[in-house]
């Protein structure tokens, strides 16, 4: 498996990761009824950000954006996001985007990353999480509407670089 940049031409693999994952409701504040262009419009993102995939075999197998988490005085704080396709799942995928974007983060400068919203529910994230370093610095009760579970928390989750 190899983690590299985004290209235009990865995009018809993207969407249907990204499509699956955000119809399923349960992963991401994402409106499950987003349309390919906005889905597009969220996910790829140019400099100064980056949009990664995870591919094997020309195959894309998950993917991955990073960011200042906030402008000005928030900009030295990194964020991400990751989705991986369900049949790559458990196989190192999120372990090499996160490894990876991580990776960028420090070589930009950015002193630690933030997610801003990972469903306590996620328990796969969450423990990918915190295998690298991350900790749950806060949970907003009910913040989240998972589509069987009912409301549960979003975790606040930072790993200082």
């Amino acid at each position: 498996m190899q983690v590299r940049e985004y290209r235009p031409a990865d995009w018809p693999q993207v969407w249907p990761i990204v499509r699956e994952i955000v119809r399923a409701g349960d992963a991401f504040v994402y409106d499950p009824a987003m349309t390919e262009e906005q889905a597009h419009n969220i996910w790829v993102l140019g400099p100064p950000a980056i949009t990664l995939v995870a591919v094997a075999d020309d195959r894309v197998l998950g993917t991955a954006n990073a960011y200042a988490n906030r402008p000005g005085p928030g900009a030295h704080v990194s964020t991400a996001s990751f989705m991986v396709a369900d049949d790559a799942r458990g196989k190192g995928v999120g372990t090499a985007l996160c490894r990876s974007v991580m990776e960028w983060a420090k070589e930009r400068g950015f002193v630690g990353m933030q997610f801003n919203a990972v469903a306590e529910s996620n328990h796969r994230a969450v423990d990918l999480y915190r295998r690298l370093g991350f900790e749950i610095v806060g949970t907003v009760p009910g913040a989240f509407r998972h589509p069987t579970l009912g409301r549960v928390g979003l975790h606040v989750m930072y790993c200082e670089f």
